[in-house]
């Protein structure tokens, strides 16, 4: 989607690296960890795609399960199953 503003220009560094402008990063939502997957086709022209890299279990905070409790309890039981007060009452 092309827009009225004139193209962004960066400076290739000589071990070839690049500066995504900040405001291509905030428009395109790229985020520290994504990758850029480079393309040329048969004309010669260039295209960048960017590649989301957004892991970890709890990554969309909607999709957090309740886990009961105030969060500040602990479940670990290993190594205390003979103290008493890690016993089921009865």
């Amino acid at each position: 989607m092309a827009t009225e503003d004139p193209p962004e220009e960066t400076t290739v560094s000589d071990r070839g690296m690049v500066t995504i402008p900040a405001s291509l990063r905030h428009r395109l939502d790229i985020e520290a960890g994504d990758k850029l997957r480079w393309d040329i086709d048969d004309e010669g022209n260039l295209s960048v795609e960017v590649v989301k890299q957004r892991y970890g279990a709890f990554e969309d905070d909607n999709l957090k399960a309740p886990m009961g409790g105030d969060g500040l309890e602990t479940h670990d039981l290993a190594g205390h199953e003979a103290d008493p007060a890690f016993t089921k009452e009865t």
